[in-house]
């Protein structure tokens, strides 16, 4: 495979990208402008192989999963994201739901015997959901099954929560961590820079806030993630400014497990004119996040909002984890027009997906640790068992 990569890189005819990937070999940093540079002129087989052959320097043939489910507290929002599908303003709270403590402990006791390691938490900005009703919903919770990892609250869930509760992020985070949140998924992030921010999400915690509360997060000993919405508005100096702000800070913390860039999806939304990014583009995204973050250990695409398909067309572009079971009966990504309209799959199909594209299935917990290998593991044998279905 060395051969073959070097083969390719010394192939190259622009010295710009040949000199990228002499880098990349060499586990040498790029600078903003390369990955600028491998937007706008590599060809994606080029980039792709790059990012492949990353990908399998970091981990092999691995493709992390875990078995995890969603709960959306609400979709009820104050917020007017113009790409968001999924909420439902203050004022039309009629149109959305709101669950009850008592209800979302119901979604917890139905994996009851199952062998779920994860919850993760996240949905609208209600005014009335606020930090001591999110702190009293984690211990419940973690009374009732302390073993669940609860992965929750997005930055801008956060913002919201301290400030109406005038406490500092540190305060903040300090309280729900001590009731039992262990670590942060990745929205809220969208694109750091400000002006597109104010086209798209003018009214919710800025870049430099989400960037602040997860490095408090991470100065507490909790991991988390970080996404990036493409497609819209944004350029690709933004994107590589949203990386290299985040690479910043991964360079500085070392709190983040892995990058998820989000597809933006046009149905049902404020954005319907903006069409949809190609097959291609996609592929670029994720090969170019596998290049350019370095010191993220991981790169993960979200299946929902790709498809499974194009999820498993990931895997040889840089990507090495497919998320998880999910089970979102909420179906946010449905509602932005993905194609996955039941967004939940069974452990044997996930397995089955994974090995589809010959590549080694590995359950792990939400902080990479692997649970369990299937590369040796029959799906038809799995299928039997009523714990994997």
């Amino acid at each position: 495979m060395q051969t073959d990569i070097s083969a390719l890189i010394a192939a190259q005819q622009h010295e710009g990208l040949q000199a990228i990937g002499t880098k990349v070999l060499n586990h040498e940093r790029l600078t903003p402008a390369e990955g600028l540079l491998l937007f706008t002129d590599a060809p994606l087989a080029y980039v792709g192989a790059l990012a492949n052959w990353k990908r399998e320097q970091l981990h092999g043939n691995k493709t992390y999963f875990n078995r995890n489910f969603h709960i959306e507290p609400t979709n009820v929002c104050v917020f007017s994201c113009k790409f968001c599908s999924y909420s439902r303003l203050y004022a039309h709270r009629e149109e959305g739901w709101e669950l009850s403590i008592d209800q979302m402990l119901d979604i917890v006791k139905k994996y009851d015997g199952k062998p779920v390691t994860e919850v993760h938490i996240v949905g609208g900005v209600h005014p009335k959901m606020n930090l001591n009703f999110f702190a009293d919903l984690l211990r419940q919770i973690k009374a009732y099954r302390p073993d669940l990892h609860i992965k929750g609250f997005t930055a801008v869930e956060l913002d919201y929560m301290f400030r109406k509760a005038k406490l500092s992020v540190e305060e903040g985070l300090r309280v729900l961590h001590e009731a039992g949140l262990d670590s942060l998924p990745g929205g809220g992030a969208e694109i750091f820079d400000a002006e597109v921010r104010a086209k798209i999400c003018h009214d919710k915690v800025d870049g430099e806030g989400w960037l602040a509360i997860h490095k408090a997060a991470h100065q507490l000993g909790m991991h988390s993630n970080a996404t990036m919405l493409y497609g819209h508005y944004e350029t690709y100096e933004h994107r590589i400014d949203h990386m290299e702000k985040l690479r910043q800070l991964q360079d500085e913390t070392k709190g983040f497990n892995t990058f998820i860039p989000l597809k933006f999806r046009n149905e049902n939304n404020e954005m319907s004119h903006i069409a949809e990014t190609s097959v291609i583009e996609d592929m670029k995204v994720y090969a170019v996040a596998r290049l350019y973050l370095d010191n993220f250990p991981h790169i993960k695409a979200y299946w929902p909002m790709l498809g499974r398909h194009n999820a498993q067309l990931t895997l040889s572009f840089g990507v090495n984890d497919l998320d998880g079971t999910i089970d979102d009966t909420t179906k946010i990504y449905s509602m932005a027009g993905s194609e996955e309209q039941s967004p939940s799959l069974t452990t044997v199909q996930l397995v089955g997906l994974i090995q589809q594209v010959r590549r080694e299935p590995v359950e792990r917990d939400t902080l990479y640790n692997e649970i369990k290998n299937y590369k040796d593991v029959d799906v038809a044998t799995l299928a039997v068992n009523p714990l994997y279905n």
